[in-house]
């Protein structure tokens, strides 16, 4: 492993609010000294990063690209460890297993699925670790209602087995199968106390958007997190509270200050990204947020809905195809403000929820960079961070640099503590930490992607570390770089 001084920039260390002109010392993987002049190293690399802001790497709780291509993206938005955690992949040794074959430029880790062992236990299903599997189960109906006794045990049963795995929590995809038995994710959030791990849930419809709900998204959460004592995770608060965000963040608010472990995601986009057959896609469905079929793109034609008939139609031919959803205006500034209030929100931590890149041949992997022409995604694959930063930041004023890397890196981090001690190296800065680092231009760092150029790679991201080793140089993405390494819970 090499050694690296980063040399003059702005440290900041979100774990002690630290802010200092000095160098950084990276050695072995590790952050071996932080201090002003510090010695070069006499087989290493020094680096000039004077004004430049220096912090610890970005961390991804929510990341389905699962590919080179997709971590690439990342690492050009900042990330250094990117986590499917939201939906979780089943069997779980499979996934680390091909990751680690393949080899990942950024770290990697996942939690258990709770959608692929139902789907297993009550469709038929047999889980393939793989995304575009998923994306295809979220429409199918068999695995969406509520479970006998015995299928519960038996997709309970399947989540323990994955959490001797190592798997990084539960993964919890409650939106799509909106009408099971609340029971049913109690004793999932039981599991996870018992497991000392947490559980991630896209939250089923709030009241206000379906009265028919067995109950509110929100509250069920909190309603978990207070009878079990669980560490629930809240996933992209921002499009599943589209414009009740006030309410759900209200209470979200009374459950922490109650004490319950509760902590909440979100991403600075107004538009979401599913599979084309999710259940809250179902044509009778849309107007309930304020949609229409024309709020519905897909990926990666860019066709855009035309009516109620040709949403059916690829419903029904196509259930798996990826699209993106138009739920907040990002041109209102009411609906701007919407956006803003997730991110503002104390304690508030900024996830992407990045999906994969896909090309019109069905090719959805690549080792070439930069990617081909025509790839298509949601941009907060690419941009997520950087426009978070350029929003907060520079824009607003609303969070200062230290607040910034507290919300991207130490935040997320600490969310796995206790499932994952290694993790407690990373988000911070201080000695012996893990060697992720970003190196930013504060003047500069801004997202490029947009709708119409989903692929477009932030700008101001000048140097990552991961693990000590340089992944992106420059400004430059290193093709030749995979120093990416899997982020286990200890088996329970």
């Amino acid at each position: 492993m090499t050694t690296t001084l980063l040399q003059g920039g702005t440290i900041i260390d979100p774990a002690t609010g630290s802010e200092i002109v000095g160098d950084l010392l990276l050695s072995a993987g590790r952050v071996a000294a932080v201090g002003a002049h510090l010695r070069p190293p006499d087989d290493g690399e020094t680096i000039n990063v004077a004004g430049m802001v220096v912090g610890p790497g970005f961390v991804d709780l929510h990341s389905h690209v699962h590919t080179v291509a997709g971590q690439r993206l990342q690492a050009m938005d900042g990330v250094t460890t990117s986590l499917d955690l939201e939906s979780g992949v089943m069997p779980l040794a499979r996934a680390y297993a091909e990751a680690a074959a393949q080899g990942r430029p950024l770290n990697y880790g996942f939690s258990a699925s709770w959608g692929d062992a139902r789907g297993q236990v009550l469709a038929g299903v047999a889980p393939t670790a793989s995304i575009h599997q998923s994306l295809s189960l979220l429409s199918d109906p068999a695995w969406q209602g509520s479970s006998t006794p015995a299928q519960r045990a038996a997709w309970l049963d399947l989540l323990r087995d994955e959490l001797a795995e190592g798997a990084l929590g539960i993964g919890i995809l409650m939106g799509y199968a909106p009408y099971s038995d609340p029971e049913e994710y109690l004793a999932v959030a039981r599991l996870a106390a018992e497991a000392g791990v947490p559980t991630y849930t896209h939250v089923r419809e709030l009241v206000e958007a379906d009265p028919r709900t067995p109950i509110d998204g929100v509250e069920e959460v909190v309603r978990a997190a207070s009878e079990t004592g669980a560490a629930m995770h809240h996933c992209h608060v921002n499009s599943t509270s589209r414009r009740h965000i006030d309410r759900v963040l209200a209470t979200l608010s009374r459950a922490q200050e109650q004490g319950s472990r509760v902590t909440v995601e979100s991403y600075p986009y107004g538009a979401g990204s599913t599979a084309i057959g999710a259940v809250f896609l179902a044509p009778e469905r849309l107007g309930a947020w304020g949609l229409k079929p024309s709020s519905l793109v897909l990926l990666p034609s860019g066709e855009r809905i035309e009516n109620q008939a040709r949403l059916r139609q690829i419903r029904a031919d196509a259930p798996g195809t990826a699209c993106v959803v138009e739920f907040l205006d990002e041109h209102d500034p009411d609906d701007q403000d919407r956006l803003t209030a997730a991110l503002a929100y104390p304690d508030s931590i900024v996830a992407s929820d990045a999906m994969p890149v896909l090309w019109s041949d069905g090719t959805w992997e690549t080792t070439r960079w930069p990617l081909p022409e025509g790839g298509s995604t949601h941009p907060r694959t690419a941009g997520t961070f950087c426009r978070s930063l350029r929003m907060m930041v520079r824009e607003s004023g609303r969070w200062s640099w230290p607040e910034a890397f507290r919300r991207c890196s130490y935040l997320p981090a600490r969310v796995l503590d206790d499932a994952a001690p290694a993790a407690r190296a990373k988000g911070h800065l201080g000695v012996g930490a893990d060697a992720d680092v970003v190196v930013l231009d504060p003047h500069r760092v801004t997202d490029m992607a947009t709708y119409l150029m989903p692929t477009a790679t932030s700008r101001g991201v000048q140097q990552v570390f991961v693990n000590g080793e340089g992944v992106v140089r420059d400004g430059h993405l290193r093709s030749d770089a995979f120093p990416g390494r899997p982020l286990r819970a200890e088996p329970r």
